[in-house]
């Protein structure tokens, strides 16, 4: 289709007015029989909502934002709209000109406070609102009758500076018949004007607003937790520019426009501004803001650093190696972002709850005024006044702010920690994991091939003449074998020079060359033919066994020294010469060195854990008895992973852990994908639900510890504020409680569940 229907875009407002997960759930409610909306993605703390629809949509949009109370502005709308109307110059037209020019200018400088009064109150117009209602208190408890004109005009000011705004959003949701929060603090506030009860109004409405504006500092508070981070990256970097001569001179340029490619200096004490790679010198950098790595790091010539971190010592060039927009510290803030925007379960569920509760009480509202005379005998006016504080104590806001504030509090503690979470689902998710399946190579193992033991099978030379000729085969071939060899022998000091004019690598079968009069070649055991080498010299056969034997049990990769005899030509036991083994060398996979304590730490949180890999059955036992694994599975392609994947998950949820590269169909198919990445791996970002950033494997314990930490949060929340809200129901239709009593209640049932949930941004494993 080519229609403009079908044409998909993107556009960000400014809602003033949205400034709680209650409102968020309005607009949702309100574009959600709007055709063509994909997606909404709200950031409550820049009170800003993303559309992503068709094009054609976006006008019924907009309008279903204005019908519900909620008028959209450009992203950087001032909070203050401008009067219009203003004329520059002299305009030469005489006084009746001025006259029209005035009263223009008159009705546009009212229009724009009538617009200011429907925005959501700051502090200081709140804080002037509740000094009027506490006037418009005092003046009714002691100012003569005759008086109660001016009390109720303290009280009416008091409602217009505070509520005018969710009156506004209130009247919206009742001509859609909703019974929004706003609808019943709407309702409650003119129904104690009419009963007279105008001190109490002006003091509920005075007192929501500065619940209201306190909710919304708390959960700021909580979203703008991790975007701090990044204002760690520097507004300036200082990059070389090359001079007209050959020269070069350092200038600060803003860092959104310095272009890949760039080498800007990091001097110690400085932080970073851009991701690169250090071409000049050498320091120690703390990399806790991306990595959560509590110990600075050490980097030189070659190494990989991170807008947003720390030099501490020497001075860096460091070559740019990516944009602003994509650093590193930038698409984490993005990706948690965007994790926030999702809405977990829970708050869906609250949110279904809400939409039953609230009604529910309005209902009950109703019967206690429209029954209580008729039953109980109560006067119309105390059964009223009874009915408007049900109505107060019926806002959910406790409830529907306690999963937002909690759920984000999480993700950026989670974040610091060096565990990109995408989404709340999965946050809640992890708490109710029964098994752990874990990739072997890259994920439990280093996936890097290394040296593990090497052992002399003759006494013809001495030990470092063997291991010097075993050197110089190896570093001869490419292949990840014959690398690890090499390099692990240099590293013990057995590297030497020897030039090898006639060595020849055959894939396949190893290398072989003349070294010093001997043809000696690096070969693996099969292609050397096991029964031949051991014919030829019988003496080292049993010691040529049994570490053969004891290697392979430990799931190592062997080759052998051996030296080549008779009248034969190629490599192997098939090549018609006589091998006589005379050294041997054990490459293994070397496992993580936190890769047992992290198992430990699932099985001591009730996490069963299981390994799924492809490579051979040796090697998978080995490294799942050093990691404590009871059950591996080895020898799987992707379709077997798969398999067994649904086979653990018909007995409960499944994580499946991999280094985010090859995994990808198990990340995929399990409940919960843990990428196993680092910092640098961009393929950890973008591939799994979870990407582990620092800490290893262990971080996959402290996924699961804040997932069960949140979760007991969650409904300490819910009890906390279904609590307090039964409690005063009790109290107001046995009539103890007041409409302002009820309005407190309601505050600090908000601001307790806040605070709980902003308490997970200092948590700690123990």
């Amino acid at each position: 289709m080519n229609s403009a229907s079908s044409v998909l875009t993107e556009v960000t407002w400014r809602i003033p007015n949205m400034d709680c997960a209650a409102e968020e759930s309005e607009i949702r409610h309100a574009l959600a029989r709007v055709a063509g909306v994909r997606r909404l993605a709200f950031r409550l703390g820049a009170r800003t909502l993303t559309v992503h629809a068709e094009q054609e949509a976006l006008a019924h949009v907009e309008a279903a934002l204005r019908n519900a109370g909620f008028a959209p502005q450009p992203p950087d709308a001032s909070n203050a709209p401008q009067a219009a109307g203003h004329c520059g110059g002299c305009c030469g037209h005489g006084h009746a000109h001025s006259h029209s020019h005035a009263h223009s200018d008159l009705h546009a400088r009212l229009q724009a406070a009538w617009q200011a009064l429907l925005l959501p109150p700051a502090l200081g117009r709140t804080l002037a609102a509740l000094a009027l209602a506490l006037g418009a208190e005092l003046w009714h408890a002691f100012a003569p009758e005759a008086w109660a004109a001016a009390g109720m005009a303290l009280a009416a000011l008091a409602v217009l500076l505070a509520g005018l705004c969710t009156y506004a959003k209130g009247l919206a949701a009742l001509r859609r018949a909703r019974l929004s929060i706003s609808a019943l603090m709407a309702v409650a506030v003119t129904g104690a004007f009419a009963i007279g009860q105008w001190p109490e109004a002006a003091m509920v409405m005075a007192l929501y607003a500065l619940a209201e504006h306190l909710e919304a500092r708390a959960v700021d508070r909580a979203r703008g937790a991790i975007a701090r981070l990044l204002d760690m990256a520097p507004a300036q970097a200082e990059v070389r520019v090359e001079g007209g001569q050959g020269g070069e001179t350092w200038r600060k340029l803003p860092a959104a426009q310095v272009p890949p490619g760039s080498v800007i200096r990091a001097k110690p004490g400085a932080r970073l501004a851009l991701d690169g790679t250090v071409i000049q010198g050498q320091s120690a950098v703390n990399q806790a803001p991306v990595t959560g790595e509590s110990l600075p790091v050490d980097k030189c010539v070659g190494d990989t650093v991170y807008a947003g971190t720390l030099n501490l010592s020497g001075t860096l060039l460091v070559r740019v190696t990516a944009a602003a927009q994509d650093t590193q510290l930038a698409r984490i803030i993005h990706a948690v972002e965007q994790a926030q925007s999702e809405r977990a379960p829970m708050q869906a569920f609250i949110d279904r709850f809400a939409a039953i509760y609230t009604p529910a009480v309005f209902a009950l509202a109703l019967a206690v005024a429209l029954l209580g005379p008729l039953a109980a005998g109560w006067p119309w006016h105390e059964s009223i006044y009874k009915a408007l504080v049900l109505l107060v104590i019926a806002c959910p806001c406790a409830l529907v702010i306690a999963t937002p504030a909690t759920v984000v509090s999480a993700l950026a503690r989670a974040a610091q920690l060096g565990v990109l979470i995408k989404g709340g689902v999965y946050l809640e998710q992890a708490c109710q994991l029964r098994t752990v399946a874990f990739d072997k190579t890259g994920t439990l193992t280093l996936g890097q091939p290394a040296l593990a033991a090497l052992q002399p099978l003759s006494d013809e030379a001495d030990e470092a003449a063997l291991h010097a000729r075993a050197h110089a085969l190896a570093a001869h071939s490419d292949h990840p074998v014959a690398r690890a060899i090499a390099s692990g022998l240099a590293a013990q000091g057995f590297a030497a020079s020897v030039d090898l004019p006639d060595a020849q690598d055959v894939p396949g079968l190893g290398v072989r060359a003349t070294v010093q009069g001997q043809r000696l070649c690096l070969i693996s055991p099969r292609a050397a033919g096991l029964a031949r080498a051991s014919e030829s010299a019988p003496e080292s056969a049993p010691e040529w066994q049994a570490a053969l034997q004891a290697h392979q049990a430990a799931g190592r990769s062997v080759s052998l020294l051996a030296r080549a005899e008779g009248e034969g030509s190629g490599i192997g036991s098939e090549s018609g010469e006589t091998l006589t083994p005379l050294a041997l060398y054990a490459v293994a996979d070397a496992i993580k060195p936190e890769a047992a304590a992290a198992v430990q730490a699932l099985h001591q949180l009730g996490v069963q854990t299981v390994m799924l890999s492809g490579d051979h059955a040796q090697a998978v036992g080995a490294v799942a008895q050093a990691a404590g694994i009871s059950q591996a599975h080895a020898e799987l392609l992707p379709d077997g992973k798969l398999a067994q994947l649904r086979a653990l998950q018909a007995q409960g949820r499944v994580a499946m852990v991999g280094d985010g590269i090859n995994d990808a169909p198990a990340l995929a198919a399990a409940d919960i994908g843990i990428a196993v990445g680092g910092a640098g791996a961009d393929v950890a970002l973008e591939a799994a639900d979870v990407a582990l950033m620092s800490g290893g494997l262990n971080r996959v314990a402290t996924l699961i510890r804040l997932s069960r930490h949140t979760h007991r949060v969650l409904w300490a929340n819910i009890a906390v504020a279904l609590g307090i809200k039964l409690a005063f129901l009790a109290l107001a239709v046995t009539g103890h409680a007041s409409m302002w009593m009820a309005v407190f209640a309601d505050v600090g049932a908000s601001l307790l569940v806040v605070t709980l949930g902003l308490r997970l941004l200092r948590w700690r494993e123990d």
